[in-house]
């Protein structure tokens, strides 16, 4: 029996994220399908915004290590993103931070209508695009193909200039001596101002990131509103945020 397009889809990620690229032809072997089907499988996955076709194959749309935590619970992450996307309202204005889940949201705000978010996201601008509905404000700054967002000391200033109802934050980790935190001090730094700079902040988070603090601490449990995430949280983290007043939503 020929593998499914789901199970070609994970080869075809992996492969880029190991090689750098692929060719058709050798695709077209590894996968044990016709070149006409390869062609089609990098087409659907160059729709997806994963890839981008060559002369005879194809390439990482971003950085390999970017890939490889997009393709880290998809599922999951995509659960989360639209539990979020449901708190946001017609007309609302919204600050969204980087993030892998975070980027997913824009994805599903088809149907709202007048909708405003304040990124340094620049991979949500792959689900943007596709809503007219949506108009978004891109913070300056330098980019980090790694993070696929902009950071640095003009983002931060950029910020200075908006006031928002919320603000959508991912994070990289978090325990309860430190709370929430980044792998990276500009990371955490950009985040705690994109929270002073709104009326309620909700961090999107798997379960998994719980009890593995990243290096940069970006704020306490107490510090943020709501946290999206999945039913796997352990008691001991539900019973401590909720102590520190944070509303828990399961996706």
């Amino acid at each position: 029996m020929s593998a499914t397009f789901a199970e070609r889809r994970k080869i075809i990620l992996e492969v880029l994220a190991e090689d750098g690229s692929v060719n058709v032809s050798g695709l077209a072997k590894r996968l044990g399908v016709t070149v006409v089907t390869a062609r089609a499988d990098l087409a659907a996955l160059e729709e997806e915004g994963l890839l981008m076709r060559t002369h005879g194959g194809a390439v990482p749309a971003q950085h390999p290590k970017l890939m490889e935590r997009m393709q880290a619970g998809k599922g999951l992450k995509g659960a989360i993103a639209k539990a979020a996307a449901s708190m946001i309202k017609d007309g609302d204005t919204v600050i969204i931070s980087a993030g892998t889940t975070t980027a997913l949201i824009a994805k599903y705000l088809l149907g709202k209508r007048d909708v405003h978010i304040v990124t340094n996201n620049t991979l949500l601008l792959t689900y943007a695009r596709m809503n007219p509905q949506l108009r978004v404000t891109l913070v300056g700054g330098e980019f980090r193909p790694e993070e696929e967002g902009v950071m640095g000391p003009m983002a931060l200033a950029a910020l200075d200039q908006f006031h928002v109802s919320k603000a959508f934050i991912g994070i990289d980790g978090a325990s309860v001596k430190q709370g929430f935190t980044a792998h990276f001090v500009e990371s955490a730094d950009l985040v705690r101002k994109m929270a002073e700079q709104v009326d309620q902040v909700v961090v999107l988070s798997n379960s998994g990131k719980f009890g593995k603090p990243g290096f940069a601490r970006i704020l306490p449990f107490d510090g943020i509103d709501a946290l999206v995430t999945d039913n796997e949280l352990t008691k001991e983290f539900e019973e401590k945020l909720s102590t520190a007043g944070v509303r828990i939503v399961k996706a």
